[in-house]
């Protein structure tokens, strides 16, 4: 099995190093291997999970909510019907917010462009 140092999860998810303890402290890691050293080991396994956790939080979801799910997923078979529902009222939460943000990215747009006419010298 291969595994990855924190470094190189922190590189593969575009992450600082301090956000992968930050998450196994908030139990959003769990099971973590570590080496003879004590240095945190990522198995296939655990980077499939993080990058779930990575796009669960890119996505405004909370951390309590995130480590519900996987204290589900932990939990096995029997909670794929609550992991089903989590996830799916979750991508509703962030369509709604998508459609709020395209909304206000018009009014940015349209303050932009009367700023560009503004500025433009006139002929």
């Amino acid at each position: 099995m291969k595994y990855y140092s924190i470094g190189e999860a922190a590189a593969h998810f575009q992450v600082p190093e301090s956000t992968l303890r930050y998450y196994e402290r908030q139990g959003l890691l769990p099971l973590m291997e570590r080496d003879a050293a004590g240095r945190r080991l990522f198995s296939e396994d655990q980077m499939t999970l993080l990058k779930i956790v990575v796009h669960l939080k890119h996505t405004h979801m909370p951390i309590r909510t995130i480590r519900q799910y996987v204290d589900w997923v932990i939990e096995g078979d029997q909670t794929i019907q609550l992991r089903l529902e989590m996830m799916q009222r979750h991508k509703q939460a962030v369509l709604d917010e998508i459609s709020v943000m395209t909304e206000a990215l018009k009014g940015i747009d349209t303050k932009i462009n009367r700023y560009l006419k503004r500025t433009q010298p006139t002929n």
